[in-house]
């Protein structure tokens, strides 16, 4: 039996709503921007991905588009070595909060996860399977996810027609409380993440002990993302000892994270200094991590996530996923990952709380009880709401924003605002 076989790719960037979600660099933009990928075959299959939104990101899925025309839909070795190729000697990008040191290979990641994502879901529609046993069978038929607590004001500075929402502004510890309540109660969340760096260690040590105090049988997160230096990471470690499950990026790099583990017995996860395979040798030779928050978005794919499962599992590591502003169709695939890896020993992050808008079709993702179960399939077992594409579409082209800009968003309401980390 012949496999189909490529022969058209779709790109459409997207632009969603997001609320004024506050972290160590400034506050999340208006809108979101996300690119659907949609891989056609000969056999009239689609295959469906989600990725960055970016001018960036939306340049390199487009170098690697021609390749791909005739490409397997089972040959995902070959969608590397095409994706190699397209995109060349590839400049590293520019060095991010989230994603640490820049380099080459990190750029290709998020390229080829996208399209391998698409691949697997077209694999699945064509055998009639769900991505999760492609990726070798699943082991929980739900993921338990955590709820993601912001600080955030009530409404966008940066746009005053931006369309509120009835969340009100979170900016202390009662705040963080009452939304972490909301939360609980619509979702079941059965852990709680803050997102911090954004006030002074001593607010946020408070918040999470009102959270510890209204939760007390709730695993509790805190991230805020290296805007402390090694000595406040430290303070703050010991302070939340006995609070936290663990602490995520406290402060920079690798030899800082060291530092800081040797003085804590708290452990220490990340998504900011292990992001890429190379990183992970001296990680773990300075046992500078102990949980590692996987992304395949950042990685370069489910197999590669798979592949850090791998290594996770042979040095003893924790293991959970990072998110950011995900649709649906990136839902799905973190969901089918999950549910295929056997251990993975925290709840997944996911931002889908604060998201508006999307663009599948209703009523297949739904998280209760804190879990979502792993959709049936086949392949990631979403569907595209054409209508809603098309409006959020529209809305990518009337937005104006054509990169993520944290930064620039804060000035809005902090003229002299830099964004630069650590603070504290």
């Amino acid at each position: 039996m012949t496999a189909p076989t490529v022969t058209s790719v779709r790109i459409t960037p997207v632009a969603v709503q997001d609320p004024p979600l506050l972290n160590s660099i400034g506050v999340h933009q208006p809108y979101a921007l996300r690119a659907i990928i949609e891989v056609g075959t000969d056999a009239g299959l689609v295959g469906l991905s989600e990725t960055y939104g970016d001018d960036t990101t939306l340049h390199r899925l487009g170098q690697v588009v021609p390749s791909l025309a005739g490409l397997s839909i089972m040959d995902t070795n070959g969608l590397a070595a095409r994706v190699a190729t397209a995109l060349g000697d590839l400049p590293p990008d520019t060095p991010t909060i989230l994603a640490g040191p820049a380099s080459a290979a990190k750029a290709v990641a998020p390229v080829l996860s996208a399209f391998e994502v698409a691949l697997l879901d077209l694999q699945g529609k064509a055998t009639g399977l769900r991505v999760c046993d492609l990726l070798g069978g699943a082991v929980r038929d739900a993921v338990p996810y955590s709820g993601y607590l912001f600080y955030r004001w009530a409404q966008h500075p940066a746009d005053p027609g931006y369309p509120p929402d009835d969340w009100g502004a979170a900016l202390d510890p009662a705040g963080i409380v009452a939304q972490a309540r909301r939360l609980v109660d619509r979702y079941g969340f059965g852990s709680l993440k803050l997102k911090g760096g954004v006030f002074p260690p001593e607010e946020e040590i408070a918040a999470i002990r009102a959270l510890r105090e209204a939760f007390p049988q709730h695993p509790l997160r805190l991230d805020p993302n290296a805007n402390w230096s090694v000595p406040t990471s430290m303070r703050v470690a010991d302070a939340l000892r006995d609070d936290l499950e663990y602490l995520e990026d406290p402060t920079d790099g690798i030899p800082g994270m060291s530092d800081v583990a040797i003085a804590t017995s708290l452990p220490l996860a990340t998504n900011m200094c292990v992001t890429s395979f190379p990183e992970l040798p001296e990680a773990i030779e300075r046992n500078a991590v102990q949980v590692v928050l996987a992304d395949h978005h950042f990685w370069g794919g489910l197999r590669a996530s798979q592949r850090l499962a791998g290594v996770c599992q042979t040095f003893g590591l924790g293991l959970s996923m990072h998110s950011n502003s995900h649709l649906g169709i990136s839902l799905a695939a973190m969901t089918h990952l999950a549910a295929a890896t056997p251990n993975l020993s925290y709840a997944c992050d996911t931002h889908t709380p604060w998201q508006r808008e999307d663009l599948i079709e209703p009523g297949v993702l739904s998280i209760r009880d804190g879990v979502l179960p792993v959709p049936d399939g086949p392949g990631l077992g979403v569907r595209l709401d054409r209508e809603a594409m098309d409006r959020l579409h529209q809305q990518y082209l009337r937005c104006g924003i054509r990169n993520r800009d944290d930064v620039a968003a804060m000035r809005v309401a902090v003229p002299d605002w830099t964004g630069k980390t650590p603070r504290w």
